[in-house]
């Protein structure tokens, strides 16, 4: 397997993790210190939309790495 694919395959299953977190909300992930700072900026809604758009990103990124070879 291409080092490229195998990236592409890790962004993937990582976007597939974000949104994962961002739907079940995992206490003991959720109330984590980095993840309190940005509801406490951005609210809950605005936390789990920046969430959404960072896993669409990582997935888009995947599929960028697995279709370069």
């Amino acid at each position: 397997m291409d080092m490229l694919a195998l990236l592409g395959l890790l962004a993937i299953v990582y976007a597939v993790l974000v949104v994962f977190i961002t739907v079940k909300k995992p206490p003991k992930i959720w109330e984590m210190a980095k993840i309190r700072m940005f509801r406490k900026v951005l609210g809950e809604s605005g936390t789990v939309v920046f969430f959404y758009i960072f896993a669409v990103v990582a997935a888009i990124l995947g599929f960028w790495l697995i279709m370069a070879q």
